[in-house]
């Protein structure tokens, strides 16, 4: 009977988390094979070098932080406020490894010296700036306030993890639910 092989979405699974931890630099596949335990050689059943694991980990990133969220947030219906609510809701306790807030901020950083993930960044705020467009268009008839509103809501999502200031006598998730109530008023 042969081994079992690390599956390639675990592969990705913590290359990304070693790209939260430390860059691109941090993705080093001796280092992730230790991580998940194995040898390195299980890594060359799926990638053919580095710079493919790399290109996948942006690929399902992308996707994860679009499409995927979409999906989600799209199977449950209801009206505009209802999914941004749950939108807010799915964004702000994201712990998977592709949604985290660290490989977002990581992913950010790295496309800011590399032109190929740059272009890969655009394309997924692009995508995220239209469907919550889409979302705040459906109960705000002004273009100008859907796209304050959209600014504001995109903003919070890669902001708040950069803020460190208190919120004087609330915690950080009462003034996020505050900001968001305002925002589907």
């Amino acid at each position: 009977m042969g081994a079992i092989r690390t599956p390639r979405d675990k592969w990705i699974e913590e290359g990304l988390r070693a790209l939260a931890a430390g860059g691109p630099e941090a993705v080093r596949v001796e280092v992730l094979a230790q991580r998940l335990g194995v040898s390195k050689g299980g890594f060359y059943g799926y990638f053919h070098n580095r710079a493919a694991l790399l290109a996948e980990m942006l690929d399902t990133w992308e996707r994860g932080v679009t499409e995927d969220v979409i999906e989600r947030i799209e199977r449950d219906g209801g009206d505009a406020r209802e999914r941004l609510v749950r939108l807010f809701d799915y964004v702000g306790s994201a712990t998977s490894p592709v949604t985290a807030a660290g490989v977002e901020l990581a992913i950010r950083e790295w496309a800011r010296r590399d032109e190929s993930v740059a272009a890969c960044l655009r394309r997924a705020d692009n995508r995220r700036m239209d469907y919550l467009r889409q979302l705040y268009g459906a109960f705000c008839r002004d273009t100008d306030d859907v796209e304050a509103r959209c600014l504001i809501t995109f903003s919070l999502r890669i902001g708040d993890h950069l803020i460190a200031a208190d919120n004087g006598p609330r915690s950080r998730a009462e003034v996020l639910r505050a900001v968001r109530n305002r925002l589907l008023d």
